[in-house]
């Protein structure tokens, strides 16, 4: 694992199009450059980091930084995951989240959380065995890029 510098952007990019693919989602190429863009630059928010092996490099993760309540500090969040296909099996998720934790842990974090889909049984095996449990939470998201639901577009 290696933290990723604003030269690798591109590749980024281009695997974060891989993932979205894998799961039907049309990736926005533009905000994910610029969001990869954006972290790499500031790690007060986070760290991107790339997988590699054999001389390539098989993967990345987005680890973000929230300061939360329920923790009474900095929690990182495990906000994109992806491995190639192809190194899929070899053990290389869970050396890479053992890292990120490690990384956590020197930067005072105080949990990690992911979010992981219910259809995702293997992804799901992989975060159980380093550690992560589910816990009785429900995780709702509103898109703050419109007017409020009920809310007159006007009164932006």
């Amino acid at each position: 694992m290696r933290r990723a510098r604003a030269g690798d952007v591109p590749a980024l990019v281009d695997m974060m199009g891989e993932f979205y693919a894998e799961a039907g989602f049309v990736l926005d190429r533009r905000v994910a450059r610029a969001s990869f863009e954006t972290l790499v630059a500031d790690r007060r928010l986070g760290s991107v980091w790339l997988a590699e092996a054999e001389g390539e490099t098989v993967g990345y993760l987005v680890e973000t930084l929230v300061f939360a309540m329920e923790h009474g500090g900095t929690m990182a969040v495990v906000d994109d995951f992806f491995v190639r296909p192809q190194w899929r099996g070899k053990g290389l998720g869970t050396a890479a989240l053992a890292h990120v934790r490690r990384d956590c842990l020197v930067r005072g974090a105080r949990a990690m959380r992911v979010e992981v889909g219910r259809d995702n049984p293997v992804a799901q095996a992989v975060y159980r065995r380093c550690g992560f449990a589910v816990v009785d939470h429900l995780l709702m998201t509103t898109a703050l890029t419109g007017p409020a639901p009920g809310e007159r577009p006007d009164a932006v």
